[in-house]
Formats: structure tokens, C-alpha cells, sequence
């Protein structure tokens, strides 16, 4: 399937809300053809240009600004997963051949899960990040993308959680992830808050 590519320095997760301010005039029109077919885009992590070959599909939800200059905020979801296949940049705006990969629907087991969940609290309470976002997990399925979203961990930790099919696995990794972050806030006190999410 061809879709349009959005490539950004960001990591999108299936579920995770990303607004964007869209000024350049290419992906201007690439959000016009998206809303007048009802589809979505592409977002995949470009650093240097260095560009993951694994993406995750964004749903438009709504319009947030219209600017008189054509500039546009929109609110975006995180959908699909995708592997690109090609590229093709003979369009204004970069577009590529994926496939989509597979949900996996078997969620990580309860006692994972849990443990999860409890470290995230813990990692909230400690870094002064706020808990009110816990009582928006629900424990009765899937929780790793959700919970890799709240995390201000570096790109390279994002792609590889967004790469990995396994529910189970990814919570296993989350759980590596946020032992390594409590042990050092710790040792160091507060840390810093999830940084902004409104990009390009």
C-alpha cells in the first residue's frame, strides 16, 4: 500500500495523540489530500537524515487552528504499524510503499502488567510528573504503548519499543526502562517532565 510519509523527530505509538503545526507548504497540501479522502499519513522518526523504516500511521481527529496564511494545528492518532518497503519521492511530499504489521492482540500477562503500572505511578509520583494519568490505564489490555508514550526516554528506546511486536516483550522492556529511570531519580532527585509534543 502507498501512503504519504510525514518524517518528524518524533516516535508516534498506536493510540498516542500528536499535534502538529503544519506550515510547510508540501505537507500542507499532503494534510489537504488526507482530509478531502479521509486518510491518514505516515509519521516516521527522521534523525540526520536518517529515516526508521518503521512507522506508525496517523488518523486525522480534528482541526484544531486555521491560520490565514494556510497554516494549520491539527490533532493527530497514532493507528497502524508499518514497515516501508520503498520510497518514492516524485511527489512533493515523500510518500512510500509499507506494509502493516500485525497487532499483536495477546496482551503481556496480568502480573506484567501490573508491575507496569506500578513502577509508572512510582515514576510519576517521583519526577513530579502528576498521577492523574494513571486512571487512564486500563489494566484489562495492552498497556506498553501507552505507557512508552509517558516516558521522556531518548529516541533510540522509543523506535525500539514502536519495532517490537510482542506485547509481552515490549513490557518486558518497559520494566528494564523504568528501573533504570527510578534508579536514578533515586540518586538525583526530580527529573524533568515529558517534553512537548506540538512539532513542525
Amino acid at each position: 500500500m502507498r501512503i504519504p510519509i510525514f518524517p518528524l523527530q518524533v516516535v508516534l505509538f498506536p493510540g498516542a495523540s500528536l499535534p502538529l503545526h503544519i506550515f510547510e507548504p508540501r505537507y500542507k497540501d499532503m494534510i489537504l489530500a488526507c482530509q478531502s479522502t479521509g486518510s491518514g499519513f505516515g509519521v516516521v522518526h527522521a534523525e540526520r537524515d536518517q529515516l526508521s523504516v518503521i512507522g506508525c500511521m496517523a488518523s486525522i481527529i480534528s482541526t484544531l487552528e486555521k491560520y490565514e496564511d494556510g497554516r494549520v494545528d491539527i490533532l493527530t492518532r497514532g493507528a497502524h504499524r508499518f514497515h516501508i518497503v520503498s520510497l518514492d519521492e516524485s511527489a512533493p511530499y515523500l510518500q512510500a510503499e509499507v506494509n502493516f504489521l500485525p497487532d499483536d492482540t495477546e496482551p503481556a500477562p496480568r502480573e506484567l502488567r501490573e508491575q507496569a503500572a506500578a513502577k509508572h505511578f512510582e515514576y510519576l509520583e517521583r519526577s513530579g510528573s502528576g498521577v492523574e494519568a494513571m486512571a487512564q490505564i486500563q489494566l484489562d489490555q495492552p498497556v506498553s504503548f501507552q505507557l512508552a508514550d509517558a516516558l521522556p526516554i531518548p529516541f533510540v528506546q522509543q523506535q525500539s519499543l514502536l519495532s517490537t511486536d510482542s506485547d509481552t516483550q515490549r513490557t518486558m522492556m518497559l520494566l528494564q526502562i523504568y528501573d533504570e529511570l527510578l534508579n536514578d531519580l533515586r540518586m538525583h532527585g526530580t527529573g524533568q517532565g515529558k517534553r512537548s509534543r506540538m512539532v513542525h
